[in-house]
């Protein structure tokens, strides 16, 4: 089978008005939280680069005047909720969250201090916000609320693999995003006969654990959505499937540049830098202006 990938950019959905329309001088330090699900990797500030680079264009840089405290949680969410306690006491003036775990932890720790979202699936599905119109509370951001790509992503699968009739789908059930995502994928599947085998994956063992599975199953192909953990290994993921002559459908670009065959979804380092545009720290220190969703345009 040849190797085809697919690239499409989102550029995201965008939850609320931007806190300021234009950068403000920066007079002092500020304190910035992250809190990732993920793994802590050997440069920290990989994920978040995009965000940091638009934060420097409205004035705010790290070690200058900006001081950020990382928080990971190695991909076991069941720390999640002890991380938000350590931030919330280190007297912030705003935390950046990566996904839907990480926003819903934060959002039980603090009322008062400024949220900023990154790449949570459904905001509103999650509880995060009381609706895309009027927000409210103190959380705004980007968002990657697409569900409907879990469709477009099986079927682009069944394109490459014409005799596709079993896949296995790798997600994680304790993430509230992940629920219209999968309802999207369960409906294109029964409309192209395929048959889903979905395996659980809330964890980094959980996955080692669903390799083993999948090797098992024998399917024709590999479907995965998105969440920190599978972002986390998706080049093991690609391997495996590979390894196992599977056809891999992935999320977006990033997990084909680490060797999945096919991905279909948002530009990730776009929205971060979206969600800069958001926040002016020295501004709107302790509030979040409300506003609505607005939807970005989509290009091939």
């Amino acid at each position: 089978m040849g190797r085809r990938t697919f690239l499409v950019t989102l550029a995201g959905g965008i939850l609320v008005v931007p806190l300021a329309a234009e950068a403000q001088p920066a007079e002092k330090v500020w304190r910035m939280g992250y809190l990732s699900e993920g793994p802590q990797l050997a440069n920290p500030a990989r994920p978040i680069v995009p965000f940091q680079e638009a934060l420097r264009e409205l004035g705010y840089i790290e070690r200058q005047n900006l001081i950020i405290e990382y928080r990971f949680a190695d991909g076991q969410s069941q720390q999640l909720p002890r991380l938000p306690v350590d931030l919330v006491r280190s007297k912030l003036n705003l935390i950046v969250a990566v996904g839907t775990q990480e926003v819903i932890a934060l959002k039980a720790a603090t009322s008062t201090i400024p949220i900023v979202m990154l790449f949570p699936g459904d905001p509103v599905g999650a509880g995060l916000v009381s609706s895309l119109t009027h927000p409210g509370g103190n959380i705004t951001g980007t968002s990657l609320m697409f569900p409907d790509l879990g469709g477009k992503r099986l079927e682009l699968l069944r394109e490459i693999v014409p005799r596709l009739r079993r896949v296995v789908l790798l997600w994680n059930p304790t993430n509230a995003s992940t629920a219209a995502d999968m309802r999207a994928t369960e409906v294109a599947a029964k409309s192209l006969g395929v048959v889903i085998h979905p395996l659980r994956v809330d964890s980094m063992s959980g996955l080692d654990a669903a390799f083993a599975e999948l090797a098992r199953e024998h399917p024709d192909g590999v479907l995965v959505l998105q969440d920190t953990v599978m972002f986390a290994r998706r080049r093991d993921i690609a391997a495996v499937a590979l390894r196992h002559g599977l056809a891999s459908a992935f999320p977006g670009r990033a997990y084909v540049e680490s060797g999945g065959l096919l991905g279909y979804g948002p530009d990730l380092r776009a929205i971060a830098a979206r969600a800069a545009t958001y926040v002016d720290i020295s501004k709107h220190v302790g509030r979040v202006k409300r506003g609505s969703l607005m939807r970005g345009d989509v290009a091939a």
